[in-house]
Formats: structure tokens, sequence, C-alpha cells
């Protein structure tokens, strides 16, 4: 086994990009839902795939969505969903 994969590594997130994560989401969330999609499903289709087409560019969210990777927006979104607990 690779001696990196036996240590755990450490990832750490700026207070400003979870700031930026959260309010895409919600426009982006707003915008798909003004256009009659279900938010949820086009966004999980969207962290699933990476293709940008599951978002409207209604409200430039599809723009918004290249503003960040991946990554940051599902770090927000387990970050909301642990401290909700």
């Amino acid at each position: 086994m690779n001696k990196n994969m036996e240590n755990t590594m450490k990832f750490n997130v700026e207070k400003e990009e979870e700031n930026e994560a959260r309010n895409i989401l919600l426009k982006i969330y707003e915008a798909l839902e003004e256009k009659g999609y279900n938010p949820i499903n086009q966004i999980v289709g969207y962290l699933l795939s990476g293709d940008p087409a599951y978002i409207t560019s209604h409200k430039n969210a599809r723009s918004l969505v290249r503003k960040l990777e991946r990554d940051e927006f599902l770090e927000e979104l387990v970050r909301y969903y642990i401290k909700s607990k």
C-alpha cells in the first residue's frame, strides 16, 4: 500500500469560499425553481455528472455554477447538513 494512502489528509476551506458556494447554490436553486424544474434533482444531476446542461441559463445560473468546482458545492452541502443535525 502506498505510504500516502495510510495517512489521513487534511482539507481546509476558506470562510469566503463557504459563503460564495452558499450564495451561488441559492441563486441556482431559485432560477431552477422559477423555470419549473425540480431544483434538487437538477443540482444532483449536475454534481454527479459535471454537465452544466442540468442548470438553466435563466438568471445567469449556468454561468454561476461554473464559477466554483463541484467539490466546493459538495462541501457546502455537507456542512449545511451536518450543522442542521
